[in-house]
């Protein structure tokens, strides 16, 4: 009996593909069909995006959160087309052979791709026979086997000797680890400075940069939490900063125009969504849309973005299932947030804020709120602005800005102005205002 084939394809929480290390989008396609009838158990994968990257193909369809992949590795043959009258009126079709796990064994069959939408084949079949030929799967294999090698061959030179296969005195204990830790701080150094002596360096050396930043990511973090105790707080500010820096670092295949076609802003938003939880757990659950522009901007590298492309991929976000939206405040200003960000909880932050005896008696300013909440100060104004439209503050404007005090008015009874109740904001704000006067 044959196996599964073709295998499933883990995607994102957008619906995008989780890629391999080392792949690289080529192509996109949308209303795509893949046909097998040699297969008898192939599925039935009708009307669906495909991608073509230099690893697989991946199809993936429009109504479930579902997807398969054809590893090139597979592909034995692309077959070539037949052009005729029939085939002007058709849908393009791209043949391949490729071999199916069979019991214990292979065999072969050919499957179909029919291109439904629209866009040009004939550069998916040049980008297909491109990708084929490249093997760049083999590549990856290759330097697997060379860093094993590596890793094993000191290990294998006979492990108490003194000195190294070079030739050279074998360092151990401390001396040795703090000789080892010198040797790769200044390889990366190296590697560094040939990557930023031109633009082509720094293309070519773009992934090596990526699994660097990523590698340095790591034993910062490393560093941090078997350091917590013993680090300052200018330390952790630092490696915080660093991490921040690293963490926007490197979108191995980002969306294009030329990869992605008629699909481009669809994908575009698809692989933002991706890409912004990750600094929106840092920033707390809520972003600017300037911040998150200069973000993604700078993790794409040299294929940048306009703010309108931005601005269309954060709104279509309301036609596919994502967990993050695009919020405008009254201000005008906007604003990327998870859908689980409350609020009512930042409601709740503000008010224990504005309660406080000093709050009570000078209020609060955006900057005050930005250190309770963790947010920017600009951030922090439009919370205070909102919680005023909610009725829960009342503002202040003074040449010194805005100050935002707990709103006292519901709890004062117009019939007896005089009448305090116990236990209530009032009673607070007028304790504290007169603890004040004494003093």
């Amino acid at each position: 009996m044959a196996d599964r084939f073709p295998p499933a394809a883990e995607l994102t929480t957008s619906g995008r593909p989780v890629l391999i290390p080392n792949e690289i989008e080529c192509s996109i396609f949308s209303s795509v069909d893949l046909e097998c009838d040699e297969i008898p158990s192939f599925p039935l994968l009708k009307s669906g995006i495909i991608i073509l990257t230099t690893h697989r193909i991946v199809w993936i369809s429009d109504s479930t959160n579902s997807a398969v992949a054809v590893p090139l590795a597979a592909v034995n043959h692309i077959l070539s087309s037949k052009k005729g009258i029939k085939s002007m009126f058709a849908s393009p079709r791209v043949r391949f052979q490729v071999s199916v796990p069979y019991g214990g064994s292979s065999r072969s069959a050919v499957i179909t791709i029919v291109i439904r939408g629209k866009g040009d084949h004939e550069v998916f079949v040049s980008k297909f026979w491109e990708n084929w030929r490249a093997r760049a799967w083999e590549n990856d294999d290759n330097s697997k086997d060379s860093s094993s090698s590596s890793a094993s061959g000191p290990s294998s030179t006979g492990s108490g000797g003194l000195y190294s296969s070079e030739g050279t005195v074998r360092m151990v204990g401390v001396a040795g680890i703090l000789r080892k830790e010198q040797e790769m701080w200044e390889n990366t150094d190296k590697s560094l400075q040939e990557a930023f002596q031109d633009l082509n360096a720094l293309m070519s050396k773009a992934k090596e940069m990526v699994m660097l930043a990523e590698k340095m990511r790591q034993k910062l973090l490393a560093s941090t939490n078997s350091h917590s105790g013993s680090t300052n707080d200018d330390e952790v500010a630092s490696k915080e900063e660093i991490q921040d820096w690293l963490l926007s670092v490197g979108i191995i295949s980002p969306v294009t125009k030329e990869s992605a076609g008629a699909l481009y802003h669809q994908q575009l938003s698809r692989q933002l969504a991706d890409f912004v939880r990750t600094p929106l757990d840092i920033a707390g659950g809520m972003i600017s849309l300037i911040d998150i522009y200069c973000l993604f901007n700078r993790a794409r590298g040299t294929e940048l973005i306009s703010p309108d492309d931005l601005l269309q991929a954060c709104l279509l976000w309301e036609k596919i299932d994502v967990p993050v939206m695009i919020r405008k405040f009254d201000s005008g200003v906007m604003v990327i947030q998870s859908k689980s960000y409350s609020d009512d909880e930042v409601f709740a932050r503000i008010r224990t804020l504005v309660t406080k005896p000093d709050a009570l008696q000078f209020g609060v300013s955006a900057s005050d709120a930005a250190r309770t909440l963790g947010i920017a100060p600009a951030m922090a104004k439009e919370h205070l602005l909102t919680a005023e439209s909610k009725g829960l503050l009342c503002r202040d404007v003074s040449p010194e800005g805005f100050r935002f005090y707990i709103n006292l008015f519901p709890e004062i009874n117009s019939e007896d102005l005089y009448l305090v109740k116990d236990y209530t904001v009032y009673a607070s704000w007028i304790k504290a205002t007169i603890g004040n006067r004494r003093k």
